[in-house]
């Protein structure tokens, strides 16, 4: 019986990885509008009841697929930010990173392009925050207790910061020259970092 279970199980985690795999593909390629649900489910060879079984339709697939996006980076960033042992390099790596990650199309496509039109503007903000949020917090915390950031209220500033990532990779996605765009952005950010610094 429980191993009935667990074959039952196994089967449903690799329908749910094939749907997440096939649109987070499509999707990338060629953004959410343009793609279909018999497309997904085709490329996924599952059925269209799996579809809607796992995810309830193509927007709750879409929301799984950007959940992950987010998931992944947050997690890049915070491995490699955080092991500088320098809290302002830790900043310095996670801007940097997360610039480079809005130059690649999926990021691009999905997480900046079709998610705030596809969930709408406050769903997309509130995702964003509950993956990226903690990681900035953390950086600026460390920051501060190494006197490299004068004290002040870590919320309102972890928000501040977010918002101008947010803002800078929205912009980096519709670059028409993306290169001197990042460099813009990755500068701006400095500044805006160096402006906390004690006087």
């Amino acid at each position: 019986m429980n191993v009935k279970r667990r074959t039952q199980a196994e089967r449903s985690e690799h329908t749910s990885s094939a749907l997440l795999a096939a649109a987070r593909r499509l999707f990338a390629k060629r953004s959410y509008g343009s793609v279909g649900t018999e497309e997904i489910v085709r490329e996924a060879g599952v059925t269209r009841g799996a579809l809607y079984h796992h995810f309830e339709g193509k927007e709750g697939l879409f929301l799984a697929v950007y959940e992950e996006i987010e998931g992944e980076l947050t997690q890049a960033i915070a491995e490699k930010a955080l092991a500088q042992e320098d809290p302002w390099e830790q900043l310095r790596t996670g801007v940097e990173m997360w610039l480079d990650a809005c130059r690649e199309p999926e990021v691009q496509q999905i997480a900046l392009i079709d998610a705030p039109a596809v969930l709408g503007w406050e769903r997309w903000r509130e995702i964003g925050a509950r993956y990226g949020l903690g990681v900035i917090k953390l950086g600026l915390q460390n920051a501060m207790d190494a006197g490299q950031i004068g004290a002040r209220p870590i919320d309102p500033l972890a928000h501040m910061l977010l918002g101008a990532l947010d803002e800078g990779g929205l912009l980096l996605a519709r670059a028409e020259h993306p290169d001197s765009t990042r460099q813009a952005i990755a500068a701006n950010i400095q500044a805006m970092l160096e402006g906390l610094r004690p006087r």
